[in-house]
Parts: C-alpha cells; sequence; structure tokens
C-alpha cells in the first residue's frame, strides 16, 4: 500500500457544503457522507485540521449590505463557523475519530480556546482538530484562517474542497461554457489574474508561507482520499 503524499493537512470546507442539497441549514445526511471520507483519511494516519465556513447559516457580508454594522455581521457569521463545528464534531466522534473543537473565541463551555501548542498536540496524538470561529476578527474571512492556521501549525497542504467545482478556472464554469480549467497555478498567478480561489489576504499569507493548495471536487466520492495520495486531481497552486 502507497503512503500518503501529505501528512498533516488543513481541510477548508465551505458552510454550503454541509447543508446539502437544501442550500441552508445543516444536513445530517450530507455531514455523514463528508465524515466518512475523512475518517477514511485518518484511519491511514495522516494528521486532519478543519476549518469551515459559516454560509449556510449567515454570511457577515450580506448582513453589511443590509445595513448591519460590518463588524457586527462578521462576528455572527464566526458563531454560524462555530456551530458547524459542533456538528462536524459530533458526526466525527459518532464514527469513532477523536476530534476535538478550538475556537478563536472564548467560549470553554463548549470549546477549547485556540492555543498553538495544544492543537498540535492533538494532531499528534490522532485527534482531528477543527478550527472554528474564524480568526477572532471581523473582516477576515475563513479562507485566511485556513492559512493562518496551516502557516501555524506547519501544514503540508491546504486541501480547498469545493461544491461541484473541480478546480480552478479562467471564469466562472456554471456561467461561461468557454471557461478553461487550469492544473497548476502560483498563489501570484492567482492574484494577479484575479482568479476566485481564496480571498487575496489567504492567497498572499499562503505565497507568503510556501504553502501548496489543492483545489477540488469535494462532491465526487472519494476525492479527499484521491488528493491526500497525491493523485493528479483537481488545480494545484503552489507558493513559489
Amino acid at each position: 500500500m502507497s503512503e500518503p503524499k501529505y501528512k498533516r493537512v488543513v481541510l477548508k470546507l465551505s458552510g454550503e457544503a454541509l447543508a446539502g442539497n437544501t442550500g441552508f441549514g445543516i444536513n445530517p445526511p450530507t455531514i455523514e457522507e463528508i465524515v466518512k471520507e475523512i475518517k477514511e483519511v485518518h484511519d491511514l494516519g495522516v494528521q486532519i485540521a478543519i476549518v469551515v465556513g459559516g454560509g449556510n447559516i449567515w454570511r457577515g457580508t450580506t448582513g453589511a449590505e443590509m445595513g448591519m454594522e460590518r463588524a457586527q455581521a462578521d462576528y455572527m457569521g464566526m458563531l454560524a463557523t462555530v456551530m458547524n463545528s459542533l456538528a462536524l464534531q459530533d458526526a466525527l466522534e459518532n464514527n469513532g475519530v477523536p476530534t476535538r473543537v478550538q475556537t478563536s473565541i472564548e467560549m470553554r463551555q463548549i470549546a477549547e480556546q485556540y492555543i498553538r501548542r495544544r492543537a498540535v498536540r492533538h494532531l499528534e496524538k490522532g485527534r482531528v482538530v477543527i478550527f472554528a470561529g474564524g480568526t477572532g476578527n471581523p473582516y477576515f474571512s475563513t479562507d485566511t484562517t485556513a492559512a493562518l492556521r496551516a502557516a501555524e501549525i506547519n501544514a503540508d497542504v491546504i486541501l480547498m474542497a469545493k461544491n461541484n467545482v473541480d478546480g480552478v478556472y479562467s471564469a466562472d464554469p456554471m456561467k461561461d461554457l468557454t471557461a478553461t480549467k487550469f492544473t497548476e497555478l502560483t498563489h501570484l498567478d492567482v492574484i494577479s489574474k484575479g482568479l476566485q480561489v481564496m480571498d487575496s489576504t489567504a492567497s498572499s499569507l499562503s505565497m507568503d508561507n510556501d504553502i501548496p493548495l489543492v483545489v477540488f471536487n469535494l462532491n465526487k466520492h472519494g476525492n479527499i482520499r484521491r488528493v491526500i495520495m497525491g493523485e493528479d486531481i483537481g488545480t494545484t497552486v503552489r507558493g513559489k
């Protein structure tokens, strides 16, 4: 049996990935399917950290567009990521995968506060660590959280799981039939071409810390394992 290509990863999930076909809220059957794939990779001995968005419950930018103060709206979004993280934790532990949730905003009754050394120790002990609450600061996305935490824990790669999109395209393939898929890019390419992979702060942080990114389709069963094992799927964005 071949060895996994990556030993320690940050898996970035959108909040919408947990909603399934409903498009809103948390869909337990959908989470169960995702968790089974995570467990399969965990059983290979891969150290897994997860960052999940909150867009299935609340988007800070949407609140700001409605006239809400942006910082207040963003804090609501951070709480949405905590809800998603607790749902993921429950599903993982029901499947026999030891899990810890760490939040950037202190809420001791339901999760640990984020401490880098403690997070690394959990990973070394074979626990999945879910980073909730974003960076703890408004105006920063969960993409930036993924890049920041990946740098802090010395992750080998960020796995950017997308819904129904199998990589990075020159335009939105759902709207533009002429869009072409990239198999490999650099973070500088992503920034200069204005490609909507992750926000520019996250791309810059990943580039500065030489963290590769693999963008792939979450909805195709087995893709998380395929990426971990080094199969050539999706789009690889290299640090330099």
